[in-house]
């Protein structure tokens, strides 16, 4: 492994027993296991998608978690009625050394091709779900979204911030799923280009009905996901994510297809909701996700070679609280 270990404190209470050791040399000890962890190093799946992606039954996957589980090497999170799994983020100084050396070597393996082919096949369904939510839904977008935040209380925070960002050229700026196109026209006032990316069409017609009526004349619409961004050279100098994360398939794999298009020491600011348990969400906005935990999208954000920098939250009154988040891309 090329992997360090972390230097043990012998002042430290050791934590390390036999037990702790004896199950994380189990879990490991098991290509499907091994093969799981990979699967999970920046996405999350239900039992079910993990059945599907192994074509194992759930009885045996189950067991497999089960282990990995008590290895401390996955963790669960309640998305309304659904158990999702993913690697765990420990800051246990004892043990942290171990799993993180373990998880270096598993992320160094490539999965199968018929892995990689399902885990697609999983992120096109959950897609297609939320294209058809704003098919259906597109006319009523905005009432849709008040239910939950409304732009008018976020907008101007994410405005502020941009403003106030480090970003040494204007010249072009990406907002990924702009929905009606509100904050094209902070983003068409400040930069000489923009392009607007989003995956409906329906939503797409509405941002560029919106755009043609307050003349704006430097938007540039493309109807793509943020694969679209590996198709742009590295010029990029701010891209923005106002509330789309929670309704994206894999949200690491937004971060790192937007990295690919900004320029050394680019912009990004994302703004969307903590996590929160209110599943009426779900059904009533299209949600994938519900909200997500801060340190959720500083992973993603470090693991596509991006540093934080100033973060704004605030609580509605509706239960829901919202951060605003700025990083900054690395050399």
């Amino acid at each position: 492994m090329n992997a360090k270990l972390l230097p043990i404190d012998p002042t430290a209470p050791n934590t390390l027993s036999a037990k702790s050791l004896a199950n994380l040399l189990k879990a490991a000890g098991d290509p499907l296991r091994v093969d799981i962890l990979r699967a999970l190093s920046t996405d999350s799946f239900g039992v079910l998608e993990l059945c599907h992606l192994f074509a194992i039954k759930q009885s045996s996957m189950s067991h497999h978690l089960k282990v990995l589980a008590a290895a401390q090497l996955v963790t669960t999170r309640r998305e309304g009625n659904s158990i999702f799994y993913r690697r765990r983020q420990l800051d246990d100084e004892q043990t942290r050394g171990l799993r993180d050396a373990l998880n270096h070597a598993v992320d160094q393996l490539p999965l199968a091709e018929e892995t990689e082919q399902r885990i697609d096949e999983i992120h096109q369904q959950r897609a297609i779900a939320s294209q058809a939510f704003f098919s259906e839904h597109a006319e009523r977008f905005k009432e849709k979204q008040d239910l939950i935040a409304a732009f008018e209380v976020y907008g101007q925070q994410v405005a502020d911030l941009l403003q106030a960002s480090p970003i040494a050229s204007r010249k072009q700026v990406l907002e990924v799923g702009p929905g009606e196109g509100i904050f094209l026209k902070e983003l068409s006032a400040h930069f000489e280009q923009v392009i607007a990316l989003d995956n409906s069409s329906e939503m797409l017609n509405a941002a560029e009905q919106n755009c043609k009526s307050a003349g704006l004349s430097n938007v540039q619409f493309q109807l793509n996901d943020t694969s679209f961004c590996h198709s742009i050279p590295a010029t990029l100098d701010c891209a923005v994510i106002n509330m789309v994360l929670h309704h994206t398939p894999s949200p690491a794999q937004i971060f790192s297809d937007v990295s690919t298009a900004l320029k050394p020491d680019a912009v990004l600011l994302v703004c969307d909701l903590c996590h929160h348990d209110q599943d009426w969400a779900r059904e009533a906005c299209g949600d994938i996700w519900l909200g997500f935990e801060p340190h959720d999208l500083s992973r993603w954000a470090k693991e596509s070679n991006f540093t934080e920098g100033q973060s704004i939250y605030f609580a509605l009154r509706n239960g829901f609280q919202i951060q605003v988040r700025q990083f900054i891309k690395e050399h």
